[in-house]
């Protein structure tokens, strides 16, 4: 049911998910209309993909009742909802609740601008741009490289344990001692490139080549339509 008249909204609530755009100002004048009309241990969540509980929090009369409550995007298909708040009570309550929503949840122990998941996905990207604008190799091909290699290791393992079974029947500890110098080596050469306009062209004609013309619905809903069919297979 949707409520357009907020106070309604918050009558008798205990768990308050705000997911307003990403304006600092917006979500500061937010909270405190809320504050109004909830009780004080009412948890309140913001979905924010990239600012700080400490710049988010500032302005709050209550603020450990707030909690960094991120579910990645897609969140009606992806399980993952990232948690970091500055007071264990509603940190564990915000992680109650989405766990009994079949949710995956992840607790930072110290704040980080992205949280975990989006520093990660960030960091593949920057060097994705840097691979097409070096010359490397094109969008489509630095697309496919991911998802018919790491990517469908990563859909199963994250990255230490991918490199744990790198190591061989000694694991970790054999592959930080044998393999650990060429990863540096190749960590040497990662790039941090600029979205120069040369660059945003050669992105933008290369995402455009491999789109063959989908629109972004269809788009989102073949990846809907995939993701769907690998939960099922990963259950």
């Amino acid at each position: 049911m949707i409520e357009r008249d907020l106070a309604k909204a918050l009558a008798g609530a205990d768990f308050v998910q705000e997911s307003t755009p990403e304006r600092l100002e917006l979500k500061h004048d937010l909270y405190e209309t809320i504050e109004a009309d909830i009780s004080r241990g009412t948890v309140i969540a913001s979905s924010t993909s990239s600012m700080t509980w400490s710049a988010l929090s500032r302005k709050m009369r209550h603020p450990k009742r707030l909690v960094v409550a991120h579910p990645f995007n897609p969140p009606h298909l992806l399980p993952l909802v990232e948690l970091y708040g500055a007071a264990p009570r509603p940190v564990s309550r915000a992680a109650a609740f989405f766990r009994r929503a079949g949710k995956t949840v992840v607790v930072l122990k110290k704040e980080a601008p992205g949280h975990v998941a989006n520093r990660l996905a960030s960091a593949l990207w920057r060097e994705a741009v840097h691979i097409v604008a070096e010359g490397i190799a094109d969008v489509v091909d630095v697309d496919a490289a991911l998802v018919d290699g790491p990517g469908l290791r990563w859909a199963v393992m994250g990255a230490h344990m991918t490199y744990h079974l790198g190591g061989g029947a000694g694991g970790i500890e054999s592959y930080l001692e044998h393999l650990g110098p060429s990863q540096e080596r190749r960590w040497e050469s990662l790039g941090s490139p600029r979205l120069t306009p040369g660059v945003r062209k050669k992105l933008i004609e290369g995402v455009l080549m491999e789109a063959a013309g989908r629109s972004i619905e269809t788009l989102e809903r073949e990846r809907d339509a995939k993701l769907i069919r690998m939960l099922r297979a990963r259950k």
